[in-house]
């Protein structure tokens, strides 16, 4: 559903988040996603805004609730799962929005691959094998922009070249089982970038792809945004990937934003204790690191999360006062958000090398 100016909600948010400079193209607002039939909450009150030629990274653990996000705001949430509350809205060209909650799979239709792009891990999974690539590619080309076929041949070609194939032409003409992952990969970008959408999700885009592969993506998506001027939503467990292509980060935990600030901020001065947990283990820029760090315990499952922090029966530096209510995401004088009654004290510790951290 389009509306003509944002909600005051949007317009709450948008107050507290400050972007790169360009325009807000995604505000979200207290979501809320529940699964098994609406019987537990995997995500809760989740907000941040995504503005143009911004690159916002979405870290966490596995079932922290950050794949769950942004499916939603892709309409492909998993059978049993829904948004339960909030907004998700979608600036559109002529100062029009669109609230995602709202939409139903025809306007979802309309709107993915117009306004929204994706790539997900494991692209031969989304790709029909019996279809040439070029065709795939050329198909929204003409359906969503009333291209010609011999126009959309072209432009098909032209895109391919853009996104580093070699051989475009010939590529064309390639089902997906005869190019490699790598190829597939930026196969997928050129299909998710061919109708200019205003947000690009990247969702594990270059997890199973090798080393030198993940590298070429990640610097694709990254000259793509600054020639494009793309919203982009990169969703990665690998804080390295995090550190080299974003501008800004949201760390999530048990369904929730535990830290949200300037990437390099986050990386180097980490504000809550989870963060830098997740920093000890990717043993970000310390390479002659011989032993493997591990976060000790487990998540919370979905619907049993604890009154207090949910990180506090993990986390070394937790006090009675961190298990007994709900932890607010409050900003900090620097403009982070963090969600950590003691951050302030905290930073200057778990900034320290270990051997200076006090037992």
């Amino acid at each position: 559903m389009s509306v003509s100016s944002p909600s005051e909600a949007v317009e709450a948010v948008e107050a507290v988040h400050s972007g790169p400079g360009g325009e807000p193209v995604l505000t979200v607002d207290g979501l809320h996603i529940t699964v098994a039939g609406g019987r537990a909450e995997a995500v809760r009150d989740v907000a941040f805004t995504v503005h143009a030629g911004e690159a916002v990274g979405v870290v966490g653990e596995s079932g922290s609730g950050k794949t769950l996000t942004c499916r939603s705001l892709l309409g492909v949430l998993p059978p049993g799962c829904e948004v339960s509350a909030g907004s998700a809205v979608l600036a559109g060209d002529g100062g029009a929005v669109t609230e995602l909650t709202a939409l139903d799979r025809r306007q979802w239709e309309r709107l993915r691959g117009a306004e929204l792009g994706a790539v997900f891990q494991d692209p031969a999974s989304y790709l029909n094998p019996a279809l040439t690539v070029g065709r795939q590619l050329a198909e929204p080309l003409r359906v969503r922009l009333g291209m010609t076929r011999a126009r959309a041949r072209e432009r098909a070609v032209e895109l391919f070249a853009s996104v580093g194939l070699r051989e475009p032409a010939q590529v064309y003409h390639r089902y997906p089982h005869e190019l490699s992952g790598g190829m597939l990969q930026r196969v997928l970008i050129a299909i998710a970038v061919a109708c200019d959408p205003r947000l690009l999700v990247a969702d594990e885009a270059t997890t199973a792809l090798d080393t030198v592969v993940q590298a070429e993506v990640l610097d694709l998506l990254a000259r793509l945004r600054d020639e494009r001027g793309l919203a982009l939503l990169l969703v990665t467990h690998d804080l390295a990937v995090v550190a080299e292509v974003t501008d800004r980060v949201l760390v999530f935990y048990a369904g929730e934003i535990v830290e949200d600030g300037p990437t390099q901020d986050v990386v180097h001065r980490p504000a809550h204790p989870y963060t830098a947990a997740l920093l000890r283990v990717a043993s970000l820029g310390d390479w002659n690191r011989r032993e493997l760090a591990v976060i000790p315990g487990r998540p919370p499952e979905a619907g049993q999360a604890p009154p207090g922090c949910r990180f506090a029966d993990r986390c070394d530096f937790a006090e009675d006062r961190c298990r007994t209510a709900p932890i607010p995401l409050t900003r900090t004088p620097g403009g982070r958000r963090v969600r950590c009654v003691r951050a302030a004290e905290l930073t200057p510790i778990l900034t320290a090398p270990p051997e200076e951290v006090p037992a």
